[in-house]
């Protein structure tokens, strides 16, 4: 299930129509799409949420978003690297669901939650080697929005 704040509750059947749906509105309009993963742990649980982000670029966007619970997750390697995971996971799902054909019209970025200050510039070359290897954009902060912004607005 995901979570969209307009619509709340819709199944990945009902997001991807909705996104074709904003597509259709206005066709001519260049289009981006994002996702992007978040964490938050505490001593019981590590709440991750991915964000999948359409941006009609000048115009707007729609998102939605999952949020799953785990063991906790101290290390912050292996949490950067499950977040990366979740959201390279969503792609190959949408690929499956019916979204590939917009997939293939419109940049796809995948943002991570890591950038060139603090402890996760060490992961910067091998979490951006992982997601480009597998054929996508990545950006890191202070671009990566549908990580640091949009998934870690509903991490907590």
């Amino acid at each position: 299930m995901f979570i969209s704040p307009s619509r709340g509750h819709v199944t990945m059947e009902d997001m991807v129509l909705d996104l074709h749906q904003y597509v259709r509105e206005e066709p001519a309009s260049p289009y981006k799409i994002v996702i992007g993963t978040d964490s938050h742990t505490t001593r019981r649980t590590t709440t991750l949420v991915t964000a999948l982000i359409i941006h009609r670029i000048g115009r707007g966007a729609r998102f939605f978003y999952s949020k799953t619970s785990s063991r906790p997750l101290f290390d912050l390697r292996t949490r950067i690297y499950k977040e990366t995971e979740l959201s390279l996971a969503l792609v190959d799902l949408l690929n499956r669901k019916g979204m590939d054909d917009l997939l293939a019209e419109w940049p796809l970025e995948i943002h991570i939650d890591i950038g060139q200050q603090g402890e996760t510039k060490a992961l910067i070359q091998e979490i951006c080697g992982w997601v480009t290897s597998v054929g996508y954009e990545t950006r890191i902060k202070p671009e990566s929005f549908g990580a640091s912004s949009v998934a870690d607005r509903f991490a907590e």
